[in-house]
């Protein structure tokens, strides 16, 4: 089994956090989106969307994150001796809505517009003359391509728009504010052990810890907080999320990739 993630994508986290929860070995590929490795020709015919991550068994590809983590549960589930059909749907009907709720907030919008403007512009410059290029050595991609340059144009048209950024961040509120009100019942998530629906919630919060809004929106919940101290001191926590994110290893994580795009872009290596 082949995961072609990235520890700055939201949902190769959520993946990652699931394999390690359950224990299946897989061989990581690292794709680094803010770079542009998702534009190579290599990933782009596995992927014309271009979006991580991708999970791969044999020549059974996956896109969707839902789909991969519960690819993976059942897996698990096959794994553990458990052949019976039943069994098979490991995971309930509330975990799997609260998957689904989670996975409908996009943090894109939102993400971006926490970060600086000028991070934001070179970036998404640098990306542009990226797509560009990979364009002019795959000519049978072009229009594949010429959707990627469409969307990249669309973004920086919505981000400039209050209204889009309002409309992320009311459905994160909203979102968070039943998630207090469920963890004031339940250790977890969906009862008091722990789920694929913890799996997916993690890494919402972990971003907006990386994006310094940990107080506005954690702290300022009682039950998420202390869900939160007790979810980081999980084994997959420390090695999915942890070991990139916590303390100097978060500058370490992102300098390096900065560092990639600015070099680049001086040299115009895209």
């Amino acid at each position: 089994m082949q995961l072609y993630h990235h520890p700055f994508s939201l949902d190769s986290q959520k993946v990652r956090l699931a394999l390690e929860e359950k224990g299946i070995d897989y061989t990581s590929f690292h794709v680094n989106p803010i770079t542009g490795k998702n534009m190579e020709s290599s990933f782009f015919r596995m992927n014309p969307h271009a979006k991580l991550p991708v999970f791969k068994n044999g020549s059974h590809i996956i896109f969707d994150t839902i789909e991969i983590i519960q690819y993976i549960d059942r897996i698990a589930v096959v794994s553990s001796g458990a052949v019976n059909a039943d069994h098979l749907t490991n995971s309930s009907r509330e975990v799997i809505e609260w998957m689904h709720k989670i996975q409908d907030w996009d943090p894109k919008y939102f993400t971006l517009h926490h970060v600086p403007e000028k991070y934001c512009d070179s970036v998404s410059k640098f990306l542009r003359r990226v797509i560009i290029a990979r364009m002019a050595e795959s000519p049978d991609l072009a229009s594949a391509y010429h959707r990627k340059l469409k969307e990249a144009y669309e973004t920086e048209g919505k981000l400039k728009n209050p209204d889009v950024v309002k409309r992320g961040k009311d459905h994160l509120v909203r979102l968070l504010d039943e998630v207090e009100t469920k963890l004031n019942e339940t250790l977890y998530l969906v009862g008091e052990e722990f789920t694929m629906a913890d799996i997916t919630l993690i890494p919402v919060l972990e971003r907006l810890v990386l994006l310094g809004l940990k107080d506005e929106y954690i702290s300022s919940r009682p039950n998420i907080a202390e869900y939160w101290s007790i979810v980081q001191q999980r084994p997959s926590y420390r090695k999915v999320i942890g070991g990139h994110f916590n303390g100097w290893r978060k500058y370490k994580t992102l300098l390096k990739t900065w560092c990639s795009v600015s070099i680049r872009s001086a040299l115009r290596r895209y």
